[in-house]
């Protein structure tokens, strides 16, 4: 792993010349295709990182709270879509202080969020853009056909302070057929119903890759292919070398000859298997496994391993899901080619309200 003496573990080590090279290439794939770019921003929680994938020709950003859009809206981040149903009163009053700094395009998926959003924005000088969410096959939040993704349309289209902006799905992996199926379904009731449908916006690492071209999706929103993780090299949408991100740890015990302890447990790993063995995969010593975790010692068994770590030794991890570790640490340590960059604070780490 890279050598920084200075690095306490556990911490988190991002290989900047990794994170460039994800950027350019998903943007250049999207150019190809002629559909709009726009990052969900909860993996890196980074302006520095946001403004990158802007440079690099992002259309604008995904948000998936409200607080993390105020950083990045304070930020100087112009044009945020955020992906979640809004509720509540304090939470519209920020929204609606948002919407005087930037273009704010939001979701929906039932009528009482709707209702809401248009009472906090009925007397707004311009009118917040509202997307229907649609379940196309995850099972989360959206409806749940393209027949009650256009009576919501119209729902939006009616209430004052809105406007009917398009449709906005989270597929399951490699779902693509299921969303066009129930896009083009969903689009072509809103053109009839309401005269227009904009955006079609759909999103998801583990399919970028194959997304198809003459698509009815206008925007496309990848979160963790910035940095990648070990989930995505074992659904083969990307490789060892495309993982811009490892959690540094310390060997802090050798209880036998078959098992070590490390200083990095759920708070710095999170608990996230995916349907994987370990929680997590050291990058040096691949036959091990992190079989178990505890707040702050992770469990290894080095049983398969005919080269061991030692006691005080630092190794790296390639986390499970690399957006939630983001989350669990208040700066990260950047570097290129193995030379120690700079230190950040992640911005909007905790923003999760």
């Amino acid at each position: 792993m890279p050598g920084f003496p200075a690095v306490e573990t556990p911490g988190v080590l991002i290989d900047e010349d990794i994170v460039d090279r994800n950027i350019a290439a998903a943007q250049a794939q999207f150019d190809r295709l002629g559909v709009a770019l726009r990052p969900h921003i909860k993996t890196h929680k980074l302006v520095r990182f946001a403004r990158k994938q802007l440079g690099a020709g992002a259309t604008g950003i995904t948000c998936q709270k409200t607080s993390e859009a105020e950083v990045f809206v304070n930020a100087g981040c112009r044009d945020v879509l955020i992906t979640f149903n809004i509720l509540g009163a304090e939470k519209l009053a920020r929204l609606r202080r948002l919407s005087e700094d930037a273009t704010i395009t939001v979701v929906a998926d039932n009528e009482v969020v709707v209702r809401g959003l248009s009472q906090a924005f009925a007397d707004a000088g311009t009118p917040l853009r509202v997307l229907v969410e649609c379940d196309t096959g995850l099972a989360r939040c959206g409806v749940q056909d393209p027949e009650a993704a256009v009576a919501l349309a119209r729902i939006i289209a009616g209430s004052p302070g809105l406007t009917f902006a398009g449709l906005m799905t989270y597929p399951a992996p490699n779902g693509h057929e299921r969303v066009e199926d129930f896009m083009v379904a969903a689009k072509s009731g809103c053109l009839a119903a309401v005269g227009h449908c904009d955006v079609v916006s759909s999103g998801g690492t583990p399919s970028m890759k194959s997304f198809p071209g003459g698509s009815v999706v206008t925007e496309y929103r990848p979160g963790t292919y910035i940095y990648n993780d070990r989930s995505l090299v074992a659904r083969g949408a990307c490789t060892p070398a495309d993982c811009a991100v490892g959690v540094a740890a310390t060997v802090v015990s050798r209880p036998t000859p078959d098992r070590a302890v490390l200083d990095s447990g759920s708070k710095a790993l999170s608990s996230d298997l995916l349907g994987l063995s370990g929680y997590g995969l050291l990058r040096d010593y691949p036959d091990a496994v992190i079989n178990g975790l505890s707040e702050e010692h992770g469990h290894v068994d080095l049983s398969a391993c005919a080269r061991k770590p030692e006691v005080g030794e630092r190794v790296l991890i390639i986390p499970n899901h690399v957006c939630v570790v983001t989350n669990l640490f208040d700066r990260v340590h950047l570097h290129r080619g193995g030379r120690f960059v700079e230190t950040v604070q992640v911005d909007a780490r905790g923003r999760v309200f």
